[in-house]
């Protein structure tokens, strides 16, 4: 053998080991991830379930139909934080997807050059922008300004919530149904004008049609960062001690408020279930989003076989 095919042959071997160094630098990465996930969940799911167990158990169906949270009488009813949850982060989605999806449409089809360079980087700065300060700016404006019109004596309530929310998931549905619409081939305009349609008509015929696998993706994303918010929801919600919210001008005490607020201090039953109310978060959210990822799913490979 000579020397040249002795240095292949070394050289050979030294790419195969550095692509196994790598090939396991990546796997551990991936694992670090998948264990952090699992850690969370034994941890939250073990504080969470202990409280329901025992001598000393508490009601399970008193914890999720209860509508009053008042440690001091020994009181903890989640159902009315379930209901603000829910109801909060639905107006918000009902507001915030038409107003992101039309301004997506407007930067991508229609908006000359220069306004595009102008709404672009605002709403980038809006999605960098810490949740606090949209609570300070809730507190501070959309308060107020509710205060005025509310029937109630205070500002703090769930529409305040949802104009919160609204403002903070625009930038994830602008940016992710942006991209999928200039993700759309040019063909497919291009079809639909040679066919006599209109500019608007072959957006909204064509374009969004095309583009729904991706702006169903927008939609799930906003879901999981309205419903997850805590810092910002807190400031202007009212944070009530029970009772449904029946309109939009009534105080509202998330899930993730009541965590936050009484974590501090809490101990014995009254912090476990606090992480009984984690879980609960924990399980709406995996389930809103497994349902919407399925449908999402369904709606690409419908796509694909057209």
């Amino acid at each position: 053998m000579n020397k040249t095919s002795i240095k292949d042959s070394i050289a050979f071997k030294n790419r195969e080991g550095n692509e196994k160094i790598f090939k396991y630098i990546f796997l551990s990465a991936a694992l670090i991830s998948v264990i952090s996930v699992i850690a969370i969940i034994v941890f939250v799911f073990g504080k969470g379930i202990r409280p329901f167990f025992g001598d000393d158990a508490y009601s399970f169906t008193n914890f999720i139909t209860g509508l009053r949270w008042a440690p001091s009488d020994n009181e903890f009813g989640i159902f009315y934080m379930i209901a603000g949850s829910l109801l909060s982060t639905l107006g918000a989605i009902v507001l915030g997807v038409p107003v992101g999806l039309l301004t997506a449409v407007y930067i991508a089809e229609l908006a000359p050059k220069k306004i595009e360079a102008i709404l672009r980087p605002a709403i980038e700065l809006l999605a960098g922008i810490p949740s606090v300060i949209f609570g300070v700016f809730g507190l501070g404006i959309i308060v107020p300004i509710i205060k005025d019109i509310s029937p109630q004596q205070s500002g703090q309530s769930m529409l305040a919530v949802i104009l919160v929310l609204t403002m903070m998931i625009l930038p994830t549905i602008i940016s992710l149904s942006l991209s999928s619409i200039r993700a759309i081939p040019k063909s497919y305009k291009d079809a639909s004008y040679g066919l006599g349609a209109s500019k608007i008509q072959t957006i909204f015929k064509c374009i969004l049609p095309a583009a729904k696998s991706g702006i169903l993706a927008a939609v799930v994303l906003g879901i999981g960062r309205a419903i997850g918010e805590t810092t910002a929801v807190m400031m202007v919600a009212g944070n009530n001690s029970g009772g449904i919210p029946l309109s939009i001008w009534d105080k509202t005490r998330p899930l993730t408020s009541n965590v936050a607020m009484e974590m501090g201090y809490a101990s014995g039953q009254h912090q476990e279930l606090l992480f009984s109310t984690g879980v609960v978060l924990f399980i709406f959210i995996m389930v809103i989003n497994y349902v919407l990822i399925k449908i999402t799913s369904k709606v690409g490979s419908e796509g694909e076989k057209r």
